[in-house]
């Protein structure tokens, strides 16, 4: 397993995370269930993207590194840190260069999740499924789990498939996101919307988000009886 090198650019951005960033941050979670909300960053920092637990910001002077701050009272960071030092270096996932109070500092992967894709009707090759299926084999390899893996954690970049959000890797717990995710794009993406290059709704597609969220949660109390 290679470990990722120290970054050239790091020291200079731990000063400027340090100093700039983390002492206006303002993060607001209001549901575990739902991203968190950005109600303050300095500039020129710039949001990258926001999940459940923490928001992703970068610096337009380190455009290859980002900055994950976890949101207050959100648990999670040790044992993200834990998955990256055991994923090392992939090309399907990003690179931990530094481990933070509160926060991580990534290599920055660039774009587009499969949920947009959808959203917009550009189309997802077969390539990028079969890129996120054997990076799932190699972190299996490593002692991790493929959990939470779904449309806005997969990300589709020059054809190739990328993980972004690997921060559940270390959950045992039975996860059929990406399975559920690739037989829908293998019984009714490919022959259906793929060919006829629809766009869905956004209204639909959250619609689907949820009413799946629902799906699980009531499938997993089905198997703990």
């Amino acid at each position: 397993m290679q470990q990722p090198r120290p970054h050239p650019d790091l020291p200079l951005l731990l000063e400027r995370i340090e100093g700039e960033l983390l002492p206006e941050l303002q993060l607001h979670s209001a549901d575990p269930h739902d991203p968190i909300r950005v109600l303050h960053l300095p500039q020129p920092w710039r949001i990258q993207g926001c999940g459940n637990y923490a928001a992703v910001v970068h610096h337009p002077h380190h455009p290859d590194l980002v900055v994950k701050v976890y949101a207050p009272g959100r648990a999670g960071l040790a044992e993200e840190a834990e998955v990256y030092r055991r994923i090392g270096f992939h090309p399907a996932y990003s690179q931990c260069f530094h481990v933070g109070e509160g926060y991580l500092v990534l290599r920055r992967l660039c774009g587009i999740t499969l949920y947009d894709c959808v959203l917009q009707g550009i189309p997802i090759p077969l390539r990028a499924i079969t890129d996120v299926d054997q990076a799932l084999d190699y972190a299996r390899s490593r002692g991790l789990h493929s959990h939470d893996v779904h449309g806005r954690n997969v990300m589709l970049h020059d054809g190739r498939g990328l993980i972004v959000d690997i921060s559940d890797f270390l959950n045992p717990e039975p996860c059929s996101a990406w399975r559920d995710l690739r037989l829908a794009y293998v019984l009714l993406y490919r022959p259906l919307i793929a060919p006829l290059r629809l766009r869905a709704p956004a209204l639909l597609l959250n619609g689907v988000r949820k009413g799946y969220r629902l799906y699980r949660t009531l499938r997993g109390r089905r198997r703990d009886r």
